[in-house]
C-alpha cells in the first residue's frame, strides 16, 4: 500500500470514529490528509470504496484474532465465544460497526464476508460432531442475522437497550434452536420434565431427522464416498440439505 493511500485510510478511519453520526465527507478526508480529490478517487474509486476500505481496515485487527485462533475441541464453545467477541467489537467501535452494516453499502465489505465464512466453518465442525439441527449454511445465516441485529440495537439505541445480559440471552435462545439439546447441555433438557415430557416425545422425531441429515451431509462432505459418482454425490447432498432445513409442520 502506498504511503498516500495509507495516509488517506488512516485519516478517514479517525474521522469516522470521531464523527457524531459516523459519516464523513470526501472533502473533509482530503483536507485532513493533505491530498487532492483526484488522489482519493484514484486509490478508492468513490466514497463507498473509501468507506468499505475503512471498514476492512478497522475490522482487520478483530479478524486477525479469529484467523489465529486454533479451533477448540468443542465447536459450540467456540461459537459462543465468537458471538461474544462480535458483540464486544461492535460496542468498542460503534461508528465503524454501523457503517459496516449500513444499507448504503451496496457491496458488502470483504471483512463481513470473511467473518461469515469463519462462522460457517465453525458450524460445519459442529455438524461433523452431530451437534447441529440444520444445515451449517442456514444456521450461519440465523446466527449472523441475530448477532448483527442485537449488536446494532446496542450501539444505535444504548438508552433503550440497557440490559447487559441481552446479547448472551439472545445468543443462547438462537443457539437452542440451531444446536441439538445434547450439545446445549443437560440444563436444556431436564427443566420441566414432568410437564413437557409428552410434548418432547411427540416432537422428538421431527427434531431427529434434520439433525441426522445435517450430520450425515457434513461427514460425506468431509470424506466423500468413492462408491458414488460425482453426480450421485451432488444429488445425495441436495437431498440431505433439504432434509436438514425441513421445518416442523
Amino acid at each position: 500500500m502506498s504511503s498516500t493511500k495509507a495516509r488517506i485510510l488512516e485519516v478517514a478511519a479517525e474521522l469516522v470514529a470521531n464523527s457524531p453520526d459516523g459519516d464523513v465527507s470526501t472533502r473533509a478526508v482530503c483536507e485532513a490528509a493533505g491530498v487532492g480529490a483526484p488522489a482519493l478517487y484514484r486509490h478508492f474509486g468513490d466514497k463507498e470504496g473509501l468507506l468499505s476500505a475503512v471498514v476492512d481496515h478497522g475490522y482487520e485487527k478483530y479478524l486477525t484474532t479469529k484467523r489465529s485462533r486454533r479451533p477448540g475441541t468443542d465447536p459450540i464453545q467456540d461459537l459462543r465465544d465468537g458471538w461474544d467477541t462480535h458483540t464486544d467489537f461492535a460496542l468498542r467501535n460503534p461508528n465503524l460497526y454501523r457503517l459496516m452494516n449500513s444499507p448504503a453499502m451496496r457491496t458488502p465489505p470483504a471483512a463481513a464476508l470473511e467473518s461469515h465464512r469463519i462462522l460457517t466453518a465453525d458450524l460445519r465442525r459442529a455438524a461433523e460432531q452431530g451437534k447441529l439441527r440444520l444445515a451449517p449454511e442456514l444456521a450461519a445465516q440465523m446466527i449472523m442475522s441475530a448477532n448483527v441485529g442485537v449488536s446494532l440495537m446496542l450501539v444505535s439505541r444504548p438508552t433503550t437497550f440497557t440490559d447487559e445480559t441481552l446479547s448472551r440471552r439472545i445468543r443462547d435462545a438462537v443457539h437452542a434452536v440451531v444446536f441439538t439439546p445434547e450439545a446445549m447441555g443437560p440444563e436444556t433438557t431436564s427443566a420441566g420434565d414432568e410437564e413437557t415430557g409428552a410434548e418432547d416425545e411427540e416432537t422428538g422425531a421431527e427434531d431427529v431427522l434434520p439433525a441426522t441429515a445435517t450430520h450425515l451431509a457434513a461427514l460425506l462432505r468431509r470424506t466423500p464416498r468413492p462408491d458414488f459418482t460425482p453426480g450421485e454425490s451432488a444429488l445425495l447432498g441436495e437431498w440431505l440439505d433439504r432434509l436438514s432445513n425441513t421445518t416442523p409442520e
